[in-house]
């Protein structure tokens, strides 16, 4: 399978990108010479490691018919000093909030996710040390 994603330069620091599914803005802070106007691309790679994660995870929670109310992953990432900056560091908090959390199968679901299913879990984890955590918030 290939994957192809078309990224066009619209001035100053600013890019729009297609992807399969739909389209988005590139851009850096005015600190950085942009104008703010589009998503940060290193962020971004947070935001598709996550969104990864979670797909699989909603998707396991599903198969499982687990009760959550709420399901959100937090993520963390420390950049080298050295250009080229890079993530060396990555801590990614899967966060269950819920009456009836069954823990053991929700804590399953996100090993599935980090251990088997998620490829971008896997490209991480070829440059950056990866810091899993699981936080159960019963309510």
């Amino acid at each position: 399978m290939t994957h192809e994603v078309i990224t066009t330069w619209e001035g100053n620091m600013k890019f729009h990108s297609t992807n399969p599914a739909g389209e988005l803005y590139i851009d850096v802070a005015p600190e950085d010479g942009g104008d703010g106007e589009g998503l940060r691309p290193k962020a971004l790679m947070l935001s598709a490691l996550a969104g990864c994660s979670g797909l699989d995870v909603a998707s396991l929670m599903k198969k499982m018919k687990l009760e959550v109310d709420e399901f959100f992953i937090k993520t963390v990432a420390e950049l080298t000093e050295e250009h080229p900056k890079y993530y060396h560091t990555v801590t990614i908090e899967y966060h269950f909030k819920g009456r009836n959390l069954d823990e053991k199968k929700l804590q399953r679901a996100v090993d599935l996710s980090i251990e088997k299913y998620c490829g971008v879990m896997e490209m991480f984890r070829r440059f950056a040390k990866l810091n899993i955590e699981t936080r159960y918030h019963h309510s």
